[in-house]
Formats: C-alpha cells, sequence, structure tokens
C-alpha cells in the first residue's frame, strides 16, 4: 500500500478508535455513578451497557483484553455489594 493511503488509512483508524474509547470510558463512568445513587436495576442497565461496550472495544483491540476484563470485574464487584 503507498504511504500516503497508509497515513489516510491509519488516521480514519485512529478518529474511529478514540471514539470508541471515549463512549467505552463515559459508560464505565456513568455505571460507576449510578452504582453510588442509582437504584438497582439502573445499575444493572448501566453496568450492561459498560460491560457490552468493554467488550466491543477488547474484541476490536482497542482495549486490552485483560483491562477490559479487569474493568468489568470491578463493576460486576460493586454492582454485587450494593445488591446485598
Amino acid at each position: 500500500m503507498p504511504a500516503k493511503k497508509t497515513a489516510r488509512v491509519q488516521e480514519r483508524k485512529r478518529i474511529i478508535n478514540r471514539d470508541v474509547r471515549s463512549s467505552t470510558r463515559t459508560a464505565v463512568k456513568k455505571a460507576m455513578q449510578v452504582l453510588g445513587t442509582g437504584s438497582s436495576e439502573e445499575s444493572a442497565e448501566a453496568v450492561k451497557l459498560a460491560t457490552s461496550k468493554l467488550d466491543r472495544a477488547a474484541s476490536k483491540g482497542i482495549v486490552h483484553r485483560n483491562a477490559a476484563a479487569r474493568s468489568k470485574s470491578r463493576l460486576m464487584k460493586r454492582l454485587n455489594s450494593n445488591s446485598d
């Protein structure tokens, strides 16, 4: 592939990856907020959305799979401790 085309493709991927990473982080932050204050149904829904976004980002290689697993584990741990 020519260098100019490679640069264009990489720039496009960088922007897409940045957006995915940003929305993933936002979902995790919202889930943490809801876990602190919201009802159990809201908390479960927020954690489900964050988990889904983390899985998608990890499958695309945007977030390392172990980092995604660690974040999911921490979210689930907080969700389960709030349920008790």
